[in-house]
């Protein structure tokens, strides 16, 4: 048979094969709370089974609502970002609920804008996923005033108004310059997100007052960011070691910019974990293997991923309740490095 002459699932077709009535399995599809877990399991393993897709036209003449959550995303990205692992736990988050996953992409040199009023204009999704988090982002304000639901990776100053999830990287920052203070460095070199952004600006609070307290200079490679390119990055980091050469410790927020660091200090004869240290944040335990001597940290991508899914379907359906809002803070034993996880157990 041709894919053409077959029937597309519906509801009536989960029916029959479950022998449950069409009402039952709608309902038990959208989560109703007087069907038991059992029930739902079932019916969505057959409609899994046979392929079944809702009408999202159907549905939105209907109710208004189109079972979808937008994650607006900047074509931008870093070797080993964790864009892909923030994807998959929304999506794994949404799995066993009525809400779908798109992404809606927009290019670096275009107005972000323009992806979040085309959402809201076009009601194309019932809520958003944000990051890249500005102070005062315009796509925030814009949907607080327009009361669309959303949640943000990122702390906005209107943090209060809205869901987020958020890695305290002024935390970060403090324990990192903390570490590499107490492994006898003076001068570190900083390689942050756009200073535009608000955990860049976390991550400048944090360094300044560690770097204070240990009176020792902590300052901003302001020739490249951890969003640029590695090239990028290993030519700033080059230059700045030339400006600067009794630089003795790097904090780096991306693993991207860690690897683009150490490229550069070793073509310069520096040695990690010698004449130098690396702390750096990732989010793939990658860091400690590429040079054991990096002190590490991992920021829980997945884990904010599964939140930010939950904070955003219930700005969806519990749009009178307080935002969901999560924070991972790290601690001093946060911090490891590839001899640590090394060392056998005592």
């Amino acid at each position: 048979m041709a894919a053409s002459d077959r029937k597309k699932p519906t509801l009536k077709t989960i029916s029959e094969l479950s022998g449950l009535a069409v009402p039952t399995v709608s309902r038990a599809l959208h989560d109703a709370p007087d069907i038991g877990a059992a029930t739902k399991a079932r019916i969505r393993q057959i409609a899994r089974e046979i392929g079944y897709v809702p009408n999202r036209a159907g549905v939105r003449l209907k109710t208004g609502k189109t079972n979808v959550i937008s994650l607006i995303l900047s074509t931008e990205h870093e070797i080993l970002n964790h864009t892909a692992r923030m994807i998959s736990a929304i999506a794994g988050a949404l799995r066993s609920t009525r809400y779908h996953l798109i992404v809606t992409p927009y290019f670096p040199t275009e107005d972000p804008m323009i992806p979040v009023r085309y959402v809201v204009e076009n009601a194309t999704a019932d809520a958003m996923i944000l990051n890249q988090i500005q102070p005062q982002d315009p796509r925030l304000r814009y949907l607080i005033d327009e009361g669309f639901p959303f949640a943000a990776h990122g702390r906005s100053e209107w943090r209060e108004q809205h869901s987020y999830f958020d890695y305290d990287n002024r935390a970060f920052a403090k324990l990192a310059v903390e570490r590499l203070a107490a492994r006898g460095r003076r001068h570190v070199m900083v390689i942050a997100p756009p200073l535009a952004q608000n955990y860049s600006q976390d991550i400048k609070a944090g360094m300044e007052e560690a770097a204070h307290a240990a009176g020792i200079t902590a300052r901003f490679n302001m020739d490249a960011t951890s969003d640029d390119s590695p090239e990028t990055i290993a030519a700033a980091t080059m230059g700045y070691l030339t400006r600067h050469p009794d630089v003795d410790g790097m904090l780096c927020a991306s693993t991207t910019a860690a690897m683009s660091v150490v490229a550069a200090l070793e073509a310069e004869g520096r040695v990690v974990g010698g004449n130098v240290d690396v702390a750096a944040k990732e989010s793939v335990n990658f860091l400690t293997q590429f040079r054991p001597s990096i002190l590490a940290v991992s920021e829980d991508v997945r884990r904010a991923g599964d939140f930010l899914a939950r904070a955003a379907i219930r700005a969806i359906e519990e749009p009178d309740e307080p935002p969901m809002q999560g924070l991972e803070v790290p601690n001093a034993a946060s911090f490891r490095t590839g001899l640590d996880i090394l060392k056998p157990a005592s």
